[in-house]
């Protein structure tokens, strides 16, 4: 496993051996990456990494020009490999860990909030369904929550889901706030 793109390309990332950790693949990280590209601009950007494993997402995103991620991870001994892992890439001051119950921090975290949310979580969480509404609250306008699930989970009719994309039995979804209804609106002259 590696970074895909960036300052950090072609730098290996750590694992613990098992089943600890079920790293998304490279092909599944570029595309949605792509996808992340193609509606953020990740120069900046605050994200926040769920269900960390080894931190693959987060630094990614680091590569790409994020200022900060903040990994999130239930599992003590895979949250040292997420640190590990930000401390050989020279990137560890730009980092948060939290050991943590990843939907029970979403619930009760009332912090800034993050341009970025990446969700990866085992596929069979109980749960999962209530990802995108408790993650949502936490974008800031123009963010974007990106979650990883199976076909078990359909979200098409989720207001807030922008995109959803297949690679594999993985499937990819993107969704953005949706702003208040009574938000004014763009007027054309």
């Amino acid at each position: 496993m590696r970074i895909i793109a960036g300052h950090l390309r072609r730098q290996p990332l750590k694992a613990p051996r098992g089943h600890l950790t079920r790293p998304t693949s490279d092909r599944t990280r570029e595309s949605l990456f792509n996808l992340v590209a193609s509606r953020l601009a990740l120069q900046g950007a605050d994200v926040l990494d769920l269900f960390a494993g080894t931190g693959a997402l987060g630094l990614e995103a680091i590569s790409r020009g994020a200022l900060a991620a903040t990994f999130v991870e239930r599992n003590g001994a895979v949250l040292k490999y997420t640190r590990r892992n930000a401390i050989d890439l020279g990137v560890a001051e730009a980092c948060a860990f939290v050991r943590a119950d990843a939907v029970a921090y979403l619930e009760r975290y009332n912090g800034p909030p993050f341009d970025l949310i990446l969700a990866d979580p085992p596929y069979d969480l109980e749960g999962l369904a209530r990802l995108p509404d408790l993650a949502l609250p936490h974008l800031r306008p123009h963010g974007l929550f990106v979650l990883e699930h199976d076909t078990r989970h359909d979200f098409e009719d989720h207001p807030a889901l922008d995109t959803s994309r297949a690679y594999g039995r993985t499937i990819v979804s993107v969704f953005r706030p949706v702003p208040p209804a009574d938000a004014p609106t763009a007027s054309t002259p």
